[in-house]
């Protein structure tokens, strides 16, 4: 356990104004952010006596190596760049309110000639109008159903709407009147965007007018005595209203309202969100998250729920805009409303309010509702929280449960000094020695970090057989850990020189001091990159690239030969503090170095599984780049011989046609549709792939 006493900024150097602070841990990783209306008050706070500290906050500065800091000019600047630094170190310390599920969205695209609507999970893209979230994709699904009666818009795919276009007949939707089969022309381009604009706005609440409008139209025909056409009118309006009914209406119209509770215990946090649009329920929201390891301000929010209040609220709508900027058609005006019911105002509230009225461009209210259908809706939203945590513990209790045991259960088995927290484990790949690849997949408390995955491309191994593994285990061993090596002996001599790599305390804007070390040279490195930084300190800014940590727990897909590999290279490396073992596929037994039996693990233990399951990610995500390579591999050899196709368009060949298979299937008119393509270029394409 680390002494704050020994990183405490000298008496005197925090300056009093507003500001934001970030506490780095040994490894120079950012494991909190806060801001604070005075950093110097604030920050002497953290350095009190360690026994009086909350247990959260105490663990946060006992984990801690230094603190450092940025002065601003007011509150809301230093409410901003603490969201901002929040999103970009992701600290372990800070409360993240990620969604524990991909919540649907209906989606429209209007990038495209015939917008297309369809039920959508994931991030948001550009020249897309997204309605949501809902709770349930059935939901979506439901009123898509209903509201194509009226707005006869496209819902197919763009292979679907290519292959009807070419036979010259809609599908089902457009025999039974619930797509307007602009594929075969019965629309033109104009007049498919217009069904889609109105079915946008009517999802965008503007309700009345439509209906109204399509009851004038039925009462015109029935004058006319077109019943036909006033009775399809009439189903019409029935759809609307029925797609109207699935949406609440809780408060008045006109009122835009997002209601948001609280669930909390002594380890986890349930938030729910309720959005009211036009006094309707439009779409719903809940998050559960652990708050055991963050370090909560209560002294300057007011409060722990105020603290939780303040801390959602700058992540959420910080993200709900980013989200809109991505997003063109979604306003700011629609995605933060004109009034935020929260359970219990922060402290600082007034600044809030004034940022939120910033990212929406007019006037934000943020209140606690006190009576009437507001109060009630807060307290139905109360509910639903308290009713998700319940949820949430009942079904991650058996989770959170094995995954620990788990842990144990492998540092008893392996006599660790220590639960392997993080483990890491390299697969290698190929087929008869031939495009031969590695990956390395990270497991932290159990879980997949597929954030630091690597892909390695193996240079030295020749020829095939199993002996070949030993070789390529050996050189992805020293890869990973040789860059460790190199920064824990720079970090070595910069200690001895008295030359700090990055400072401990910095005043406001401080920036770190520039690298005196020449560049990393070892280009060899960069195709082991698949997601992510690459491991290290930045010397431009001080910060920690990912992948810069060792594991507590080093597995190879092997047995004893493949063990002695990597133990050998660790050793090369004086690499000490990293354990290495074995899982062998045929028995499943774990080997160790220099034991000349394995350790047998029970079939039933959670250790075993959760072993097996690492190793068969690693296996997992080798096959896959593997595939990937050898594609690649094939595809150029297959067109390297035509003059005049760059690596550009060979890549868009493929793109286009799905598979070298297919490409080799088409014809020369539809080589020359992709862009670029020639009708010379197209033949000799066709040449070259059926000469092979």
């Amino acid at each position: 356990m680390a002494d704050p006493a020994r990183y405490r900024p000298a008496p005197g150097t925090i300056p009093v104004e507003p500001g934001v602070y970030k506490f780095r841990d040994a490894h120079q990783r950012v494991i909190y952010v806060g801001k604070a209306k005075s950093l110097r008050s604030r920050l002497n706070s953290y350095f009190a006596d360690v026994a009086s500290l909350h247990p959260r906050t105490k663990q946060m500065v006992t984990t801690a190596a230094s603190v450092e800091w940025t002065v601003v000019s007011t509150e809301v600047e230093a409410l901003q760049l603490e969201y901002n630094w929040i999103k970009e170190f992701d600290p372990r310390f800070n409360v993240r309110y990620r969604d524990d599920k991909s919540y649907p969205v209906l989606a429209v695209t209007l990038n495209e000639d015939y917008p297309r609507l369809f039920v959508y999970r994931g991030a948001r893209k550009k020249g897309v109008r997204y309605f949501g979230p809902y709770a349930h994709a059935w939901a979506i699904r439901e009123t898509l159903d209903l509201l194509l009666r009226v707005f006869p818009a496209r819902t197919c795919s763009n292979g679907v709407f290519k292959r009807h276009n070419q036979i010259g007949r809609p599908c089902l939707l457009g025999y039974i009147d619930k797509c307007a089969a602009p594929c075969v022309g019965r629309v033109t381009a104009d007049e498919h965007r217009r069904i889609v604009t109105d079915f946008c706005d009517f999802l965008a609440g503007r309700t009345d007018r439509m209906v109204r409008e399509l009851e004038r139209r039925m009462h015109e025909a029935a004058e006319d005595l077109d019943f036909e056409n006033a009775a399809r009118l009439r189903d019409d309006v029935q759809a609307l209203r029925r797609a109207l009914e699935k949406q609440a209406v809780v408060l008045g119209t006109g009122t835009d309202a997002d209601v948001i509770a609280f669930a909390t215990d002594a380890l986890e946090v349930a938030v729910q969100i309720f959005h009211v649009r036009d006094g309707r329920v439009r779409g719903q929201r809940g998050w559960v998250v652990d708050k055991a390891g963050d370090a909560v301000d209560t002294a300057e929010s007011g409060g722990e729920l105020a603290a939780l209040v303040e801390q959602f609220l700058t992540q959420f709508y910080g993200e709900q805009i980013a989200n809109a900027d991505q997003s063109p058609e979604e306003q700011p005006a629609t995605v933060v409303p004109r009034e935020v019911l929260v359970p219990e105002l922060p402290a600082d509230h007034d600044q809030i309010q004034e940022w939120l009225s910033k990212l929406r461009g007019s006037a934000v209210q943020l209140r606690v509702p006190q009576r009437g259908d507001k109060k009630a809706l807060a307290e139905t939203v109360q509910r639903n929280a308290a009713e998700a945590l319940a949820q949430h513990k009942l079904k991650r209790a058996g989770d959170l449960t094995s995954r620990s045991a788990a842990l144990q259960d492998i540092q008893d088995a392996l006599d660790l000094d220590s639960a392997p927290l993080r483990i890491e484990c390299v697969d290698i790949s190929h087929v008869q020695g031939t495009d031969v690849v590695a990956s390395l997949v990270v497991f932290e408390d159990g879980l997949p970090r597929k954030s630091e995955y690597r892909h390695y491309a193996i240079k030295e191994a020749a020829g095939g057989g199993r002996s070949d593994d030993v070789g390529s285990i050996a050189e992805v061993t020293r890869r990973r850990f040789h860059r460790l090596r190199k920064e824990r002996d720079e970090a070595e001599r910069e200690e001895l020189d008295g030359v700090a790599a990055v400072p401990l305390v910095g005043p406001e804007g401080a920036e770190p001091p520039a690298a005196t070390t020449p560049p990393d040279d070892d280009a060899d490195d960069a195709d082991e990159i698949e997601l992510g930084s690459r491991p290290g300190i930045d010397p431009r800014t001080g910060r920690p690239r990912k992948f810069a940590y060792p594991p507590n727990l080093y597995v190879v897909d092997g047995g004893a030969p493949q063990v002695a590999a990597a133990a050998e290279v660790l050793d090369e490396l004086g690499i000490t503090d990293v354990a290495v073992i074995g899982l062998a596929k045929r028995l499943e037994e774990v080997w160790v170095p220099g034991e000349p039996d394995p350790v047998i693990m029970p079939r039933n233990s959670e250790a075993l599984f959760l072993l097996q399951r690492v190793r068969d990610e690693a296996h997992r995500f080798a096959i896959t780049f593997h595939r990937s390579k050898r594609s690649r591999r094939m595809t150029a050899s297959a067109l390297d011989s035509v003059r005049g196709l760059g690596a550009a368009r060979r890549t868009a060949l493929v793109t286009h046609f799905g598979s070298v298979a297919k490409l080799k299937e088409a014809t020369v008119e539809q080589i020359t549709e992709v862009p670029g393509i020639g009708v010379a270029t197209a033949k000799a394409v066709l040449a070259a792939l059926r000469e092979e």
